[in-house]
């Protein structure tokens, strides 16, 4: 864990230094209007039904369609989210970087609620792991495209809405994606080893 830790604030430091973490959050919080606002808290707000209700999707599929994959793709989802929530957790409480509002209240101004510390986003690493996971199950563009779009939105909606610095959306995405390509490789792993026994996969 702490060599993870050190290998994102290593890429973190190289990609954005400090002065122009906070540059660039200014001028992005600094265009928010009424109307982008509405639309960005919609997509922030996002990422709970999507990360989780795409699994009960595929939940439902399968016991329409009676496609035990669909069952084991929906663990591999949950299973990407819990990941890449403990990484994240651990991450944010070992680094322990206040939000940018707090930091500079007179030229950040936060337009929705914000929980835990600052370092990296909760918010765009699950939504990434997500949008990853999908895309690794269901490798089309038309599945590929809209999820890292979404993604990407949420990600951006959180420095729009003054919450979290650009590192923070960078790394969150890092963590996110290698979350859900671990998990991916892991359930295959696992996939692999079982045919190979030609033992029938238990749901």
């Amino acid at each position: 864990m702490r060599k993870i830790i050190y290998l994102l604030l290593f890429v973190s430091s190289i990609s954005w230094s400090q002065n122009l973490d906070i540059d660039l959050l200014k001028k992005i919080n600094g265009s928010y209007t009424t109307g982008g606002g509405k639309f960005m808290t919609f997509i922030t707000d996002s990422d709970d039904p999507v990360t989780f209700g795409l699994p009960v999707v595929l939940v439902i599929n399968g016991l329409v369609t009676k496609d035990k994959s669909n069952y084991v793709n929906s663990l591999e989802m949950l299973s990407t989210s819990l990941v890449s929530s403990l990484v994240t957790s651990g991450i944010k409480f070992s680094v322990n970087r206040p939000r940018p509002f707090v930091t500079y209240p007179n030229d950040i101004t936060k337009y929705t609620s914000a929980g835990s510390k600052s370092f990296p986003s909760g918010h765009t690493s699950i939504c990434f792991a997500t949008a990853t996971s999908v895309s690794l199950l269901y490798p089309k563009w038309y599945v590929i495209a809209p999820m890292y779009t979404w993604a990407t939105l949420v990600g951006y909606s959180r420095m729009y809405l003054g919450v979290h610095y650009p590192s923070d959306v960078l790394v969150g995405a890092l963590v996110g994606s290698a979350s859900a390509l671990g998990t991916h490789y892991l359930f295959d792993y696992i996939k692999k080893k079982r045919e190979s026994k030609k033992e029938p996969l238990k749901i």
